[in-house]
């Protein structure tokens, strides 16, 4: 079962500890959020405004001796992307983005995503259990994301996992699977959840993100080691080294508590254990599949 969200930690940390780990020139972090200021950002209904702007990820990034960027858009802005746009506009080609849209877009709405430099769409199953007809539109909706040029990035409980198993083979885009499928990491890799995900990697059209290893393992007496979420993220990263990505997932949304991001840093000493494969977790593979400018 997924542990309850502390409301404390809806907060970012603004004082990260620098990290020991140098980082390779252009590295990328995949996954982060930002919560835009009020006046200037619509919120979803019934969710109430946080404050994690752009400036702070910028400043975040420079503290890690991070290069670039894909900033997903949260459920908190709903389907107005616009706060993740203002990102990309002011990251100058080094930050971009995956947006939230509803299966029926209009296509010109969704080619005008692509433009501005979303990359992808997300889709959230954490509470939402879908039915068959749900499934089977998302997968009708990758022949239109083919079209645009973009990627499906799901966000699943690892329950859910196993009901997508056969009809996200018949995906017409690559797919990527958030935090590891959400498994918990306390677990160990011979559970069910995980295996799934680590077979379900075998086919090539799938990628999966091992940031969230603070999520997996979310006793808070892990912190920082995070040891059996690392383990996860490691068995990953060397059995599919190429598609495999990592973020900070900041400013930490709906958590157990808050973490250190320059911990998170500096577990990538054991999530990725060679220089090579650093270097294509954090630089090789988000060039190429993120396709930077």
């Amino acid at each position: 079962m997924l542990p309850a969200a502390d409301p404390r930690y809806d907060r970012f940390n603004p004082h990260p500890s620098p990290p020991r780990l140098r980082l390779p020139r252009g590295s990328c972090d995949t996954h982060t959020h930002v919560y835009g200021d009020p006046a200037l950002f619509s919120y979803d209904a019934g969710r109430a405004p946080r404050y994690a702007p752009k400036e702070a990820l910028f400043a975040l990034h420079r503290t890690l001796g991070i290069d670039r960027c894909v900033v997903v858009q949260s459920v908190a802005h709903g389907f107005d992307n616009r706060v993740v746009q203002d990102v990309i506009d002011a990251g100058k080609g080094r930050y971009l983005g995956v947006a939230l849209l509803p299966t029926d877009v209009p296509q010109a709405e969704l080619e005008r995503q692509a433009g501005r430099g979303m990359r992808g769409v997300r889709f959230n199953f954490m509470r939402l259990v879908p039915g068959l007809d749900e499934i089977e539109t998302l997968v009708a909706f990758t022949r239109r994301l083919r079209d645009a040029g973009m990627h499906l990035q799901l966000h699943l409980a690892p329950d859910l996992i196993h009901a997508f198993v056969e009809p996200l083979q018949r995906s017409a885009v690559p797919v990527v699977i958030d935090h590891m499928g959400r498994v918990d990491a306390s677990l160990g890799p011979d559970h069910a959840h995980y295996r799934m995900v680590f077979e379900l990697m075998r086919n090539p059209l799938f990628h999966v993100k091992v940031c969230g290893v603070d999520r997996v393992d979310w006793n808070p007496a892990s912190a920082p080691g995070y040891d059996k979420g690392v383990l996860l993220a490691r068995r990953l990263v060397e059995a599919y080294p190429d598609r495999c990505f990592w973020g900070t997932d900041w400013p930490h949304p709906s958590h157990t508590h808050m973490p250190d991001d320059g911990k998170l840093v500096d577990a990538l000493e054991r999530i990725a254990p060679t220089p090579a494969h650093l270097r294509k977790l954090l630089v090789d593979n988000p060039a190429r599949f993120y396709r930077f400018m």
